[in-house]
């Protein structure tokens, strides 16, 4: 318990890190870093549920970013890049990326189509989460539009 509780914490360590290097107003740095901890528990909660499935625990997390980020900027009245970005850095496959560069430099093709694998998975489902995301918010509200210019 004590690993999680530390694992968010440094969740929102880094994701605030990023939104003060992104340079968000200070009154912004709070909710952004709070998307990270919410993304990485979520990214906790699926791979404890999914048995260690990288691609469906990161999907998962990264649609959660993406739903915090867009309800956030309407409540915040705020672009939503501004709370997704510090939101998923959590995410981002930094060991893997680097354990994939070291085995290239030494050679070794085995480790590298391991590590590469993992860190392809990492990318592929961060940003699948986030395009599954805005691609239903973007078809509820067209619909909607349509609905209310309809109505008129």
């Amino acid at each position: 318990m004590k690993d999680v509780i530390l694992q968010l914490v440094m969740a929102f360590v880094g994701s605030l890190g990023f939104a003060m290097l992104f340079r968000l107003r200070q009154s912004l740095w709070v909710s952004a870093s709070l998307g990270g901890v919410v993304c990485w528990g979520g990214y906790l909660l699926v791979m404890y549920f999914s048995n260690g499935q990288i691609f469906i625990s990161g999907l998962a997390a990264s649609a959660l970013a993406a739903v915090y980020a867009d309800f956030l900027a309407a409540r915040k009245r705020a672009p939503v890049p501004l709370f997704l970005i510090p939101s998923v850095v959590p995410l981002i496959p930094g060991s893997t990326l680097y354990y994939t560069m070291s085995a290239a430099v030494q050679g070794n093709t085995e480790e590298v189509s391991h590590y590469g694998s993992l860190t392809l998975q990492y990318a592929l489902s961060i940003a699948g989460g986030i395009c599954i995301v805005w691609t239903i918010l973007s078809i509820f509200r067209r619909y909607y539009v349509l609905r209310t210019n309809r109505l008129k």
